[in-house]
């Protein structure tokens, strides 16, 4: 296992675990723990032998959101712009962050061993699935405690997921979302006894990289593509790619695979 100290990265069978490594700190965005997920990220994109990537935390806490320690010496600065800092930050680590896994071309799951605070939720909602542990909880300080928005992607997925209601009212009161009423709403796949998470991701992660290859990366851009076509344009766009992936060996395979009775090949 590799990585900066704030982070930490391994390979192991096609699947790659990327840790946040200030667990004594709960895992808060400094700027050498978003360096290194950007450095893990661009791995991702250059190692053909990955096939799927985990997203978890070490300690108690996935992400605690912005380092708010290094935003009040940041202020303390004379002359110091708050605003000029965080949006520097925003565009050079937090939304390419965020950006990044999803345009992954590989699935990537999300082990939430912890509470996701602030912007720890965008960066676990960026996931394409994510499990969280029973006694892990999302948190929105922004609007009660910080007189802020939410960021990190958390205004684009909270509706989406949740609709209006839940999500804006989460978002003002600051109240916590327990991983087991996060499942019911739909906000994440599941959750599991905390002594399981990390086996359970590794072999749901492991399923998803023995898929076609290809597949994973089509159904995600897929259902991306959904969420601002009309459904005639859906509708377009799944001939489309329908028309190109069967003519791929992965089909063959499939079906021949299905015949037998047997698992594809990734």
């Amino acid at each position: 296992m590799n990585g900066t100290a704030s982070t930490l990265f391994d390979v192991r069978d096609g699947v790659a675990t990327l840790t946040l490594n200030e667990g004594a700190r709960m895992n808060p965005l400094t700027d050498a723990l978003q360096q290194g997920c950007l450095a893990a990220l661009k791995r991702v994109r250059e190692d053909r032998s990955i096939r799927a990537l985990i997203v978890t935390g070490e300690g108690k806490a996935f992400c605690a959101g912005a380092d708010l320690a290094e935003f009040g010496r940041r202020a303390a600065q004379p002359g110091a712009s708050m605003g000029t800092y965080v949006g520097e930050m925003m565009e050079q680590t937090g939304n390419p962050i965020v950006a990044g896994l999803r345009a992954l071309p590989v699935p990537v799951v999300c082990a939430m061993n912890g509470v996701a605070a602030g912007g720890g939720v965008g960066l676990a909602l960026a996931a394409d699935i994510v499990v969280a542990a029973r006694s892990a909880y999302f948190y929105l300080p922004f609007v009660p405690a910080l007189g802020l928005v939410p960021d990190m992607g958390a205004s684009w997925h909270l509706p989406r997921a949740l609709g209006r209601a839940r999500a804006l009212a989460l978002t003002l009161t600051g109240d916590k979302l327990s991983a087991e009423k996060a499942v019911q709403w739909g906000l994440i796949w599941d959750c599991v006894d905390d002594a399981q998470l990390q086996a359970h991701c590794r072999q749901l992660a492991s399923r998803l990289a023995e898929l076609p290859a290809g597949a994973a990366n089509e159904a995600r851009a897929l259902f991306a593509a959904a969420e601002s076509s009309s459904f005639e344009e859906q509708l377009a766009r799944e001939r489309e790619r329908q028309m190109e992936l069967i003519e791929r060996p992965a089909f063959a395979a499939g079906v021949a695979s299905f015949g037998a009775r047997r698992k594809p090949g990734p």
